[in-house]
């Protein structure tokens, strides 16, 4: 079974679809600085056991339309994004599963669109409690003492220039450092005020590393090149507003069925605070497994592929 790519024109944008299988659908939800290409070692395996993968490049990203309006990345309209995808494809429901940026707007898919989901595949972000402060106020605060990215980002201007004039140090550097939590949380130790992403990134090894060859990472490095970082750095933009949107919904519990896999080295648990799994478990009653995969970071679906697919199909077969 070989992949198979389309535009689709749907929720006012245009958005490319990697598709590979048939059968119930899985929709593959990457983050950032991803792909649909990030889902590359799942896709095959998905569509060999029976499952109808499919793979958006996510709004702002690749080759689906990029909006530079922050508010154009809010939870409204990227809900939309997915519910719209499975009008287009002709699907009732799919099981959705969500990396990063990714996983932050598949948990918010039982909660505006419970109808649609079949089961949720959660990677590397575990489902926090609502903070009563916005985003950008915590962010601020932490930033006085610390580099933090998310702070960094939601600024236009500066992190889009930085990025976009050296896209194969950055995604080296970013790829690399996250890959593994005390290369990440080198950064901490940095303050934000007069340093850039790639002032406080460890240097990152030559190509290829064991889970990343040099052809894999020249694919990102060209889409990335060709496209700027301006809209993954939107979803960041926009988090203000998917806080206010997600208010009213907040105390409503996941009973669909999920799980949650992370790399065990993931600086994303290490960030989340002291029981950050624990946590989740309280607004997720549907919750299955938690699996943390020995000596994989924060790419856990590309770091350890046979791990993380073994888990996904264990899953799935309780869902068909």
């Amino acid at each position: 079974m070989h992949c198979a790519t389309t535009l689709l024109r749907l929720n006012g944008i245009d958005m490319s679809v990697t598709e590979q299988g048939a059968g119930m659908p899985v929709v593959l939800c990457h983050g950032f600085p991803g792909l649909s290409y990030s889902w590359r070692h799942q896709l095959p395996v998905l569509a060999d056991a029976g499952w109808r993968a499919i793979a958006p490049d996510m709004r702002g990203y690749g080759r689906s339309d990029r909006p530079a309006d922050p508010a154009a990345y809010d939870r409204a309209t990227t809900v939309a994004d997915l519910v719209a995808l499975l009008d287009e494809l002709g699907l009732e429901r799919a099981v959705f599963a969500g990396h990063d940026f990714g996983a932050n707007l598949v948990w918010d898919l039982p909660r505006w669109a419970p109808e649609r989901i079949a089961g949720l595949i959660q990677f590397s972000v575990p489902l926090a409690p609502r903070s009563p402060i916005r985003p950008s106020v915590t962010y601020a605060a932490l930033a006085r003492e610390h580099f933090l990215h998310m702070h960094y980002f939601q600024q236009p201007g500066p992190a889009d220039r930085e990025l976009a004039a050296r896209p194969r140090e950055f995604l080296a550097r970013v790829l690399w450092a996250l890959s593994d939590v005390d290369r990440y949380l080198q950064c901490w130790g940095h303050p934000t005020n007069d340093n850039g992403y790639l002032d406080v990134l460890p240097e990152a090894p030559e190509l290829p590393w064991p889970w990343l060859r040099e052809e894999e990472f020249e694919h990102y490095v060209a889409e990335f090149t060709r496209t700027g970082f301006n809209g993954g750095l939107n979803w960041y933009r926009a988090l203000d507003l998917v806080w206010e949107q997600n208010a009213a919904r907040a105390d409503t519990l996941i009973e669909i069925p999920t799980i949650f896999i992370a790399g065990q080295r993931d600086p994303v648990l290490s960030m989340m605070g002291s029981d950050p799994l624990g946590a989740m478990a309280q607004q997720v009653p549907g919750l299955k497994e938690i699996h943390l995969i020995p000596g994989a970071g924060h790419f856990v679906q590309m770091q350890e592929p046979d791990r993380v697919n073994a888990a996904m199909l264990s899953f799935l077969e309780t869902l068909r």
